[in-house]
């Protein structure tokens, strides 16, 4: 099976970077192909471009942008989008979020 991307966006990228790693590390226990990165939500149209992104996950910090990422990725692209809760982005649980991805793709 071809591994899946998982595309965060954040204001700056950093913060979610920490995530990205216990997301990838759920998917090394649960045996699954992903491909997950962070970026800022400025580089996310330029990377849509650049590959194929399965899921694209907004940090909580940007929810405002959330009907505008829809709409430009969503709506236009088929790419699925949708924010991280909150709960799990603050206790970086990279389980949870990796389930949120999941359920988004199928």
């Amino acid at each position: 099976m071809e591994a899946k991307t998982i595309m965060l966006a954040c204001a700056a990228g950093m913060s979610t970077s920490l995530l990205v790693s216990k997301m990838q590390k759920a998917a090394e226990r649960k045996g699954l192909a992903v491909r997950i990165f962070a970026v800022p939500v400025s580089e996310a149209a330029e990377h849509v471009k650049k590959e194929t992104i399965d899921v694209l996950l907004l940090g909580p910090q940007v929810r405002f942008m959330l009907d505008e990422f829809k709409a430009e990725f969503e709506v236009a692209k088929g790419i699925p989008v949708e924010v991280i809760a909150m709960t799990d982005y603050g206790m970086m649980n990279g389980e949870n979020v990796l389930e949120l991805a999941q359920t988004l793709m199928k």
